[in-house]
């Protein structure tokens, strides 16, 4: 990277984030790329495992993309797994989406989210770090960043969370800043959903998709005072209003189920657009999927 733009910011300012600021956990100095979070902006945490099921990645990025869609707006920390398609939702919705690094700002760690990373500026988004520039990524550092990644945000979904996920640490830090938690839960054996339903028993909220989400959130914007943000029109038209959608054209004219697969191979689309569209498509109920196979429900 050549020589990024890195600006800070002092808590005395009147730029920095005031809900971080609330929480008495707040940095002196901000370092960021990009922009900060305005007043007007209403953040939601996403985090979860970084080494995370196809479904978690389907579940982040679809409900990143509909808050997003919604005018809210999205805060992770630019790893791998849950963080990433957090990011990449927002952005698909052409929404605005902060990354939280635990590292200094002049590198975008890990290095291949570099290109990502760059996207998040580019849409009017950025960067955000309390290490200034050229300070590595130390284990405990991803730990401390947690509490701005919660701070930012009046809320943080869990999305797949193993008994040891960092996603727990964030979970903590929003529940002392006094921050709603919301937890998607998973099947009641699997490990990358231990630390997850564990928050469920302790409390967390429950919930299956963006519309609970943003119902249980109407109350606690009320006590912070904020306003619902107003739904963002400039996202791509849904896959229901557009008929030049590929796979959707592939599977009216295959006129029989396809595997992932096949569907990158009949599109040559590249694999992850065609995993994020197949997501969307599947819960905007144009398509479903049984046993591997895609296949079409509604006539285009």
């Amino acid at each position: 990277m050549k020589n990024p733009l890195i600006k800070t910011v002092s808590n005395d300012d009147p730029a920095y984030p005031f809900l971080l600021l609330e929480t008495g956990e707040a940095p002196t100095l901000l370092y960021y790329r990009g922009e900060l979070p305005s007043p007007s902006d209403v953040c939601i945490a996403i985090v979860g495992t970084r080494k995370a099921t196809r479904e978690g990645l389907s579940v982040a990025r679809t409900i990143a993309y509909d808050l997003a869609k919604e005018g809210f707006t999205i805060v992770s920390g630019l790893a791998l797994g849950i963080d990433r398609a957090a990011h990449e939702g927002a952005l698909q919705a052409k929404g605005k989406t902060f990354a939280v690094l635990a590292n200094g700002l002049d590198q975008i760690y890990p290095h291949e989210h570099e290109s990502l990373g760059n996207q998040i500026i580019d849409e009017g988004g950025g960067l955000i770090s309390e290490y200034p520039p050229h300070s590595p990524s130390l284990p405990h550092q991803f730990l401390e960043r947690n509490r701005i990644t919660s701070g930012l945000s009046v809320a943080t979904i869990v999305i797949e969370a193993p008994i040891h996920s960092g996603a727990l640490s964030t979970a903590r830090h929003a529940l002392q800043q006094g921050r709603e938690i919301f937890v998607v839960p998973g099947p009641a054996q699997s490990s990358y959903y231990e630390g997850s339903h564990m928050l469920i028993r302790e409390g967390a909220r429950l919930v299956t998709n963006t519309r609970e989400i943003i119902e249980d959130i109407l109350p606690l914007l009320e006590h912070l005072n904020l306003s619902m943000p107003t739904p963002n029109t400039h996202h791509s038209p849904s896959h229901l209003e557009n008929s030049e959608d590929p796979i959707l054209g592939l599977l009216k004219n295959e006129g029989r189920p396809l595997s992932v697969d096949t569907i990158i191979e009949m599109t040559t689309l590249d694999p992850h657009m065609v995993q994020n569209m197949l997501s969307l498509l599947v819960i905007d109920g144009s398509i479903e999927e049984h046993n591997g196979l895609y296949r079409l429900i509604r006539h285009h």
